[in-house]
Parts: structure tokens; sequence; C-alpha cells
């Protein structure tokens, strides 16, 4: 770091120093939880291999599209097309909601299939399954307020050129999330 910057250069290097902190602290969490789901698939009650509802399937492919409008709501507000960005983010927001709809509606099929958390009827492999995609919806919920943050403040005309940084911060979030879920989704589809 150059000793002669201002010091909002000095601040925002700081603020992206710590959302990239915080996302590695939060990939190495999934990475033990995943690293443990492969070493407890020796045990002899795992279940080989649950087929996961088409609606994670379909929720997936709606985080992929969330990244995609939020990505052009940012490269909106960059242009100082608000409207434009308004709108993308609030469809943002409507796909975030929609792939918890489809989570949950996933989580019904996998307990009509006689999969549960918890319970007699319980096992070390769905237990996982739910902690992984629920601590996952946790995270995802952090970033819905973000979402929903940066869209007042696109509401109130608060980013302009060349002060965009919340919104720049809140893009990478969202796509971390995107990148983990996709992580999760193709890791318990595959590992078996």
């Amino acid at each position: 770091m150059n000793t002669n910057d201002s010091l909002i250069v000095k601040n925002n290097r700081a603020k992206k120093m710590m959302l990239w902190f915080g996302m590695i602290s939060m990939s190495m969490t999934f990475a033990g939880l995943t690293s443990a789901y492969v070493v407890s698939s020796s045990r002899s009650d795992w279940i080989e291999q649950i087929d996961l509802p088409f609606a994670f399937t379909l929720s997936t492919l709606l985080m992929l599209c969330s990244s995609g409008t939020f990505y052009l709501a940012f490269k909106s507000i960059k242009e100082q097309l608000k409207k434009r960005a308004q709108s993308l983010l609030l469809i943002t927001l409507a796909l975030a909601f929609a792939f918890v709809y489809f989570q949950f509606q996933g989580f019904g099929e996998i307990i009509e299939q006689g999969y549960y958390f918890t319970g007699a009827e319980s096992s070390i492999t769905t237990s996982y399954l739910y902690v992984l995609v629920l601590l996952h919806l946790a995270h995802l919920a952090g970033g819905v307020i973000i979402v929903t943050y940066v869209l007042f403040r696109t509401l109130k005309g608060k980013y302009s050129e060349g002060n965009t940084l919340g919104f720049e911060l809140a893009v990478t979030f969202w796509h971390f999330l995107d990148i983990l879920w996709l992580y999760l989704f193709l890791f318990v589809s595959f590992y078996g």
C-alpha cells in the first residue's frame, strides 16, 4: 500500500480485504464440512447415494440467473441507469426468494422419500445434507439483506460514478454465494 494513497482509497482497500477474509473463512467452513462428509462416507450406516430432487436443480439455475441480474444491475449503476438497476435488483431479490422456495420444495421431496434430519428415520448422510444446505441458506439470508440494502441505497440515489464500492462488495459476495452453492450442489450430486 502506497503511503501517499488517500484515506478513502485505503478505507476501500480495507473493506475489500475484510470481505475476502470473510469469504475465505466461509469457504474453509464448507471445506471442513465437505471433508467430514467424505470421511463419514466410509461408515456402515452411510447412504450411498441420495437422488436430489429436481427442485434443487431448478434452484441452482435460479441462483445462477440471480448472479447475472445482479451483475447487470451493477453495470447499470456504473452507467448511471438507475431505474434499470433498480428493476434488476428487484429481479435479483425475486430470484433469491424463488431459490429459497425451491430449496424447501426439495427438502419436502427428500422427506417424502423417507430421509429425515433427526429422529429414528434419520441418518448421518441426511444430517450432513441438511447442515450443508441450511448453512448455505443462512448465508443467503445475509445476502438477501445486503441486496435489499443496496436496493434502498439505489432508490435514494446513493451510488454515483466513482462511488459504487458498496454495490461492488455486494455483487462480489453474491457471486461467492452462487459459486458456493454450485460447489455444494455438484459435490452432493456427484460424490457417492
